[in-house]
C-alpha cells in the first residue's frame, strides 16, 4: 500500500513558492502522490434548494489541471491525482485535452479521479445539467478513453457528437479513471467502467461491508480487485495514536493507496502542513 498526501487546497494560500515547497516536501519525504480536490466556483449557501456541502464562496480552490501543470515542472516522481474532478460540469473534449497535456508534461504521472459533485450552482454557471450528471458521466468516460487512444474519433452518443476529430499530441496511454464517492450507484458504475474507486468511508464494519458489495459488483462484470484499485483517506486530526492502526486496517482490506489530509486539523501555516506530513510519514512509514 502506497501513501499519498492531500493537497491542502483551502489552507495553503496563493503563493506559488509555498505550493512548490509543499509538493517538493511531499516528494522528498517519499509520498507516492498528491491528491487535489476540485471546485470551479464556490457559492453562498443561503439559497433554495440549500447548499449543504462543506465549501462555500469563501473557500479557496486552485484549479487542478493548471496546478498539476505547475507541479509537473517542479517535481519528478510525485503522482498527480484528482480526487475528484467534477466531470459532468466540464466539456468532455476539453477535459481530455487538459488531462492529456498534464500526463505528457508529467511523464505519465496523472490519475484522473472523477465524480458528480453536489454544488448545482457550479453546474448552472458552467451551463451544464445538474440533473443528468450521473448518466452523462458514463458517456464522458467512454469518450475520454477514445480521445486518449484514437488519433481520429467519430463518435455519436446521447450527449456528444465528434465528427472525425482528435487530440494531438496523444498521451500515449489511456489515463486511469477512478470514481469518487460512496453512493451505491457510484460503486456499481466504478465496478463496470472504472479503474478504481476513492471511497469516503472508514475501514470499519460498514466499510468492510461496502467493499464486499464492491467485490460482488466487480464479479458481476467479470472483474476482480487484481485490476481495480482503492484509494483510502485519513484525516490528520484523527491523531497519531490512530494513524498506524487506521493504515493497517486499510491495508488488510486491500487498499492500494492511503492519502493523509491535513486540512481542517487546526494548522496555522503552510509550514505546519509540511511538518504534519513529515510526522505522519515517520509514524506510518
Amino acid at each position: 500500500m502506497q501513501i499519498g498526501v492531500v493537497f491542502p487546497q483551502s489552507e495553503i494560500g496563493s503563493d506559488p513558492s509555498v505550493i512548490k515547497d509543499f509538493a517538493q516536501a511531499a516528494e522528498a519525504l517519499g509520498y507516492s502522490h498528491l491528491l487535489a480536490y476540485d471546485h470551479v466556483l464556490g457559492a453562498h449557501p443561503d439559497r433554495e434548494p440549500r447548499l449543504t456541502g462543506p465549501y462555500t464562496h469563501e473557500t479557496p480552490f486552485h484549479e487542478p489541471f493548471v496546478l498539476f501543470g505547475y507541479l509537473a515542472a517542479v517535481t519528478s516522481t510525485l503522482g498527480l491525482v484528482t480526487g475528484i474532478i467534477i466531470l459532468p460540469q466540464r466539456q468532455t473534449a476539453l477535459v481530455a485535452k487538459q488531462a492529456a497535456q498534464v500526463d505528457i508534461l508529467s511523464g505519465g504521472r496523472l490519475r484522473l479521479g472523477i465524480g458528480t459533485g453536489w454544488n448545482y450552482v457550479e453546474y448552472d454557471a458552467l451551463n451544464e445539467d445538474f440533473h443528468n450528471r450521473g448518466k452523462r458521466q458514463e458517456e464522458q468516460v467512454e469518450l475520454l478513453r477514445k480521445l486518449w487512444t484514437e488519433p481520429l474519433v467519430d463518435y455519436t452518443g446521447r450527449w456528444h457528437r465528434i465528427d472525425r476529430a482528435g487530440l494531438k499530441p496523444l498521451p500515449g496511454r489511456s489515463i486511469p479513471i477512478w470514481f469518487g464517492g460512496n453512493d451505491e450507484r457510484v460503486m456499481k458504475r466504478a465496478a463496470r467502467i472504472g479503474d478504481g474507486i476513492i471511497p469516503q468511508f472508514a475501514p470499519n464494519d460498514a466499510g468492510k461491508a461496502a467493499l464486499e458489495r464492491l467485490d460482488q459488483y466487480l464479479a458481476e462484470n467479470g472483474r476482480d480487485r487484481s485490476g481495480f484499485g482503492i484509494e483510502a483517506q485519513v484525516a490528520l486530526a484523527a491523531g497519531p495514536e490512530k494513524w498506524a492502526a487506521h493504515a493497517e486496517s486499510w491495508r488488510q482490506l486491500g487498499a492500494n493507496y492511503i492519502c493523509v489530509r491535513t486540512m481542517n486539523a487546526g494548522l496555522d501555516s503552510p509550514a505546519d502542513h509540511i511538518e504534519a506530513i513529515r510526522r505522519y510519514k515517520a509514524e506510518v512509514g
